[in-house]
């Protein structure tokens, strides 16, 4: 089958085969490895944390920050910590980590919003609060540790560079949170 510009054969091609080179993509991922597993349960731990809380025991008060709330931005930095870990190189980590702690704080916000039981007029209800909150005491924490995450990015062991980034993203959400309520 072979044809001219516009004939038979150019209907079987696709488009961005006629338009110019194709390059393939990268390999997919691949969902039977451990590090894609880590990587999304790194973007979930806040958000996951953070339904659980609002489902089981949501807050009644906004004026001070609780022990949930803690919890929320901690485990969504070190959630975003344990993500960058599972790249190779500084720039990768970097942006890992803290496109991770902004996914995560995202959902963690809009979890804030539809699990708030009543509309306030004047003021956030104490679930949104909370989460408000919580998201941007961990993405302080993923901030923080997308930076000393690239710092370590290139030594060998895994284990060696997740401690530091975790370490630092848990540290830096608890103060986080401490300021912010």
């Amino acid at each position: 089958m072979t044809g001219g510009p516009g004939g038979p054969a150019d209907d079987l091609v696709p488009v961005s085969v006629r338009l110019g080179t194709v390059v393939p993509p990268e390999d997919p991922e691949d969902w039977t490895r451990p590090l894609t597993w880590v990587a999304a349960a790194g973007m979930l731990a806040g958000p996951v944390v953070a339904l659980a809380w609002f489902m089981v025991a949501p807050p009644i008060d906004a004026t001070a920050a609780l022990p949930a709330t803690y919890l929320v931005a901690a485990s969504l930095a070190a959630g975003a910590a344990a993500t960058g870990a599972t790249q190779v190189g500084a720039a990768r980590t970097f942006t890992a980590t803290l496109g991770a702690g902004l996914f995560g704080a995202l959902v963690v916000v809009m979890l804030g919003v539809v699990m708030a039981g009543e509309r306030q007029v004047g003021s956030a209800s104490p679930t949104l609060a909370h989460a408000v909150g919580a998201a941007v005491a961990g993405v302080a924490g993923a901030a923080d540790a997308a930076i000393v995450s690239a710092a370590v990015a290139r030594l060998r062991s895994r284990p060696v560079r997740i401690v530091p980034a975790l370490l630092s993203a848990i540290v830096m959400a608890l103060v986080g949170v401490a300021v912010l309520m």
